[in-house]
């Protein structure tokens, strides 16, 4: 994925978050047939507006069953074959051959809901996502891993202080780096989530020490986040995937690329 990731920092990232408001803003019924629509309709304009990496959130086709996960299926498909990068928004996270599982699902080439980078979850510990570290490190896949994010409800648990003195988000920052130095070897993407509205400086996190280890950066655009900010938001990360969905998404078929256009230009700002 390291390799195929556009040239220059911060990267856009476009959210496919089919929100029953975005299928209206796209014309299409909210059901599974009106996903494999807007599906075929958006792909052509995602590889029209230039923009490299997308991030289909799998919640809102998972909520329209096995139709959904068809057209997310055909979603993942059609990009891949168009040579862009695809992160797995499925934040999955367990333990053991359960972790395998997850991993071998979205990150064994060929599968159904093959992505080039999967967001996973680390409340059992960075350590129990170990499955998913190294098949995404074999097949030179990424993996992105929830440090700290915008949500109020998570603010007492990612602040709150381990035993070696380190936050819980600072903490998984941690880890993960560790694990990337046990394994030099490999050619892969493995990074953190952290949210663009709040201050990593407050989590306990502090990217300096890390300057290589890859940011997935969700908030801007509709949350409120401008892009021109993405460089000072995190100075010493490279890459930044900063994140924009609804902001794009909600106008519609005949706004999508001036949008996706438009939020390139202000992010090169």
């Amino acid at each position: 994925m390291k390799d195929r990731l556009p040239v220059g920092n911060p990267v856009l990232c476009v959210g496919i978050d089919p929100h029953g408001s975005v299928l209206e803003a796209w014309g299409v019924p909210d059901s599974g047939e009106g996903l494999v629509q807007f599906v075929n309709t958006i792909v052509p304009l995602v590889a029209d507006s230039g923009c490299a990496v997308v991030k289909p959130q799998v919640a809102f086709f998972e909520r329209h069953g096995l139709a959904g996960m068809r057209a997310l299926a055909l979603l993942l498909g059609v990009l891949r074959s168009r040579g862009l990068v695809t992160i797995g928004d499925a934040k999955r996270g367990d333990i053991g051959s359960t972790m395998e599982g997850y991993a071998e699902a979205w990150l064994t080439p060929g599968s159904d809901f093959e992505v080039d980078a999967l967001t996973v979850v680390p409340y059992q510990g960075v350590g129990a996502l170990e499955p998913v570290l190294a098949l995404a490190a074999e097949h030179a896949k990424g993996v992105f891993v929830l440090s700290a994010t915008s949500n109020p409800e998570a603010r007492d648990t990612q602040r709150a202080m381990r035993s070696d003195g380190l936050s819980v988000a600072s903490g998984v920052v941690h880890d993960l780096a560790a694990w990337v130095d046990l394994h030099p070897s490999t050619v892969t993407t493995h990074g953190v989530v952290v949210g663009s509205t709040l201050s990593s400086a407050d989590f306990g996190i502090d990217m300096t020490k890390h300057p290589g280890m890859p940011i997935l950066a969700p908030g801007f655009g509709h949350q409120g986040v401008s892009l021109s900010s993405a460089r000072s938001l995190f100075p010493a990360t490279s890459p930044v995937l900063a994140v924009v969905a609804r902001s794009v998404l909600l106008t519609g078929e005949q706004g999508f690329v001036d949008a996706v256009r438009a939020a390139e230009g202000e992010l090169r700002s």
